[in-house]
């Protein structure tokens, strides 16, 4: 199938943007089924959705496009639309997405009115240089107040009511007049045409026979089949064997010329050769610049993966050189550790991040893994006047080198009911937040803004605010900076031996009170053995709390029947003697619900 070339002027490209949960997959959805991108015999729910994760999460992970043909007015316009995911741990690929486009849809709920990643989805759009329309989304629920979140739009975003489409994704009412909008209201690219190609690569995914798939927006000239290009980052070159769009399968194309959206496929061989944000040029009239590219992603959150059960070391690498393959923002590096073996140290973007790449592993290469506490990144400057980042508490150098440990801070906005403004501020102080302002959005909706030490937020900090909300409010976070704080490391000896992947870096005024309170945790979490186990906990390396686990006793006198007692005393002996010896040397397995209960900081 050939697209034809359609010019310059009818071409819009655009992103969905919106909180998790408000609609973003069903109206695109709707979007290709009104532009006949997809039929209706084909038409499944979230058709953009690819992984099954996706699916059964109600989610998007990774962000997706398609190209799509709308006719108004008798003229035939190109609608290229980018679908991104709205969970605050995917905030990367939204704005990788909006970098490609020129406009944005910001979709909200009806019902539930702006939250929080709306405001962080829409800063993003702005800074993005997107125009944005507004979305007011399932009007066709009985709780629905379209009316209050337009005028609540308006008031925080700026978005008038003239720039907002009342509509419902579900039953498709309202969304032909979307459609006019988006080509009426949204502007077309520029038109760089007769410059030397460039194009943005915004993502890339690998195909087993094919190689990288390379998702490319061409800013300036334009791409063909055949065509000698050249990575400007890298300086590579390679020759295009393949061009193609979205529709939402993969269609080859002769050309994709300026303002477009497509894929090339060039033999290339292995992720790592793509970097996303580099720019494609022609290798013989090559652009002067590259176009502006992306940060790389922050990795904030760290934690150990060890081969559990049945799985072994190799097939575990295998499986995470096939993970990155296709998750640009997760990386691994081997790590061995005295109790528990050689297993890797994974860096995670966040913690359903994280989640999201555990149960990919188990469902994907069929592995059993032992998983460690999570942490965060910190700032070490030491004594010489070098600055570390470490993702690990067993890598901190000993006290007497450091000079200051610095701790991520982020800027957490939390959009909340007016009747929880309490229970939430009790919940920041308790956390160390320190509060920056507050905002009514209405009577009754209220944003509050706060800098948070992010290693206190990062655990379980969502749930309990939804309980003290009782599901009503939503958080949002962005990285601010790294600050110098009064921060210690904790180390748990078990049977006399430091674990280090149940070491914690936390703040020393609540050190000595979670210290004791893990270690009670940890006792009733290993089972029992043969021999009595020791459990200590140091701060900086000394010791100031101990359990004990005791031994289980097995009864080496039950074949005895009667006869003299000094044969009963022999084997009692010999027991002692055995267990004595099976102290010193015996391994003392952790199960995996140890290194869990350290998590746990409810009643810190």
């Amino acid at each position: 199938m050939q697209i034809d070339p359609i010019p310059i002027e009818y071409i819009r490209n655009f992103s969905i943007i919106a909180h998790i949960d408000h609609g973003k997959s069903t109206l695109a959805d709707r979007l290709m089924e009104r532009t006949g991108a997809t039929t209706e015999r084909d038409m499944k729910e979230q058709l953009l959705d690819n992984m099954d994760l996706e699916r059964e999460r109600g989610i998007t992970i990774k962000a997706s496009s398609v190209t799509m043909h709308y006719e108004y007015q008798g003229q035939t316009y190109m609608l290229n639309l980018i679908d991104t995911p709205g969970h605050v741990d995917f905030h990367y690929e939204v704005s990788r997405s909006l970098a490609a486009c020129e406009g944005a849809l910001l979709v909200v709920d009806a019902s539930q009115g702006i939250e929080a990643q709306t405001v962080a989805n829409t800063y993003l759009a702005v800074e993005s240089g997107c125009e944005i329309l507004g979305v007011i989304n399932k009007i066709d629920l009985p709780a629905a107040q379209p009316d209050r979140v337009i005028e609540e739009t308006e008031q925080v975003i700026g978005i008038t009511e003239e720039e907002c489409f009342p509509l419902s994704a579900k039953t498709g009412e309202g969304v032909d007049a979307l459609l006019e909008a988006i080509v009426t209201k949204l502007p077309p690219p520029e038109d760089k045409s007769d410059k030397p190609t460039a194009a943005l690569i915004y993502d890339s995914h690998v195909d087993e026979y094919r190689g990288v798939i390379a998702h490319v927006r061409v800013f300036e000239g334009k791409l063909t089949k055949r065509q000698k290009i050249r990575f400007m980052s890298s300086g590579k070159t390679y020759s295009i064997s393949e061009l193609g769009k979205f529709t939402p399968q993969m269609t080859a194309v002769e050309e994709i010329g300026c303002g477009e959206v497509g894929y090339v496929i060039a033999n290339i061989k292995k992720l790592a050769d793509v970097t996303i944000g580099d720019t494609i040029t022609d290798d013989n009239n090559p652009a002067q610049t590259p176009l502006p590219g992306y940060q790389p992603p922050m990795q904030m959150v760290f934690s150990d993966f060890y081969p559990g059960g049945t799985t072994d070391y190799p097939k575990l690498r295998a499986a995470f050189e096939r993970l990155a393959l296709n998750d640009a923002s997760f990386s691994f590096v081997p790590q061995s550790s005295p109790a528990l073996g050689f297993g890797f140290r994974c860096g995670f973007l966040g913690l359903l991040h994280m989640e999201i790449v555990q149960e990919r592993l188990e469902r994907e290469s069929d592995i059993d893994v032992l998983q460690t506490a999570p942490t965060v990144s910190y700032e070490v400057e030491t004594t010489l006047g070098e600055v570390k980042r470490i993702d690990s508490p067993s890598v901190l150098p000993e006290v007497q080198k450091i000079a200051e440990i610095r701790e991520p801070m982020v800027r957490l906005e939390i959009i909340t009911t007016s009747e929880s403004i309490g229970g939430i501020m009790k919940l920041a102080e308790e956390r160390r937040c320190t509060l920056l302002k507050t905002e009514y959005l209405s009577p009754t909706r209220v944003i509050m803004e706060y800098k948070a030490p992010l290693a206190e937020i990062v655990y379980d900090f969502y749930d309990v605010l939804k309980g003290i909300s009782r599901g009503y409010a939503t958080m949002d976070y962005e990285f601010l900076e790294f600050q110098k704080g009064n921060l210690v490391r904790i180390d748990f000896l078990v049977n006399g031996t430091a674990v280090d992947a149940l070491g914690l870096i936390v703040h020393r005024s609540k050190a000595e009170k979670r210290g004791r309170r893990l270690l009670i945790k940890l006792r009733r979490a290993i089972p029992k053995h043969q021999f009595e186990i020791p459990l200590q906990v140091a701060i900086g390396g000394k010791i100031i709390a101990r359990e004990t686990i005791r031994a289980y006793r097995k009864d080496v006198t039950a074949k005895l029947y009667g006869g003299d007692v000094t044969r009963k005393m022999k084997l009692l002996k010999k027991q002692k003697e055995g267990k004595k010896r099976m102290k010193s040397i015996g391994m003392v397995n952790i199960p995996q619900e140890a290194f869990m209960s350290i998590l746990d900081t409810s009643g810190d």
